[in-house]
């Protein structure tokens, strides 16, 4: 098996919240490795990685920070593949990470989720993917049903909740 994505993490600190898209990955059953690799304290290696990303088959890039944020942008600095950030609270409630992610100049973007929300990183890699991948678009599409099944289920519940004063 070969890695299509690679999840990294300015530390494994950040574990606890990647480990979400590393579920979806498993659940769509698509091949991903994950390290932990820092802009500000191993950058060579990061350099590395970056360069050396497309060589190795990795098609998409998520790349979790906090506080500074800046390995998400470093990584897209280096190469042409895809790079999503996550912005990670670990101060400011993550508003830090998010501006510094979201903020690129221009020519260097990183598509940006919400603060902590690998999960949605992991379903935009899973979609970019699935541009040229029929199986994947189908597994997509079966996702988002049964995202939709959930909410029709609850708001059945939510109705049979019985108030003095509820209506519906």
């Amino acid at each position: 098996m070969k890695a299509l994505i690679s999840i990294i993490m300015g530390s494994t600190s950040d574990l606890p919240i990647m480990e979400k898209a590393a579920a979806v990955f498993d659940e769509f059953e698509i091949p991903f490795e994950m390290q932990a690799l820092s802009a500000h304290r191993t950058p060579a290696e990061v350099e590395d990685f970056a360069k050396n990303a497309k060589n190795r088959g990795i098609e998409v890039i998520i790349a979790a920070a906090g506080m500074a944020a800046h390995l998400p942008g470093v990584i897209a600095s280096m190469t042409t593949l895809p790079v999503i950030g996550v912005p990670i609270n670990s101060s400011f409630d993550g508003l830090d990470a998010l501006l510094a992610i979201v903020q690129m100049p221009p020519g260097v973007p990183v598509a940006t989720v919400g603060i902590n929300a690998s999960m949605n990183a992991a379903i935009l890699a899973i979609q970019i993917l699935a541009v040229r991948d029929k199986s994947l678009q189908k597994k997509l599409s079966d996702y988002k049903e049964s995202l939709k099944i959930k909410i029709v289920k609850a708001n059945s519940e939510l109705a049979s909740l019985k108030y003095k004063f509820k209506v519906n």
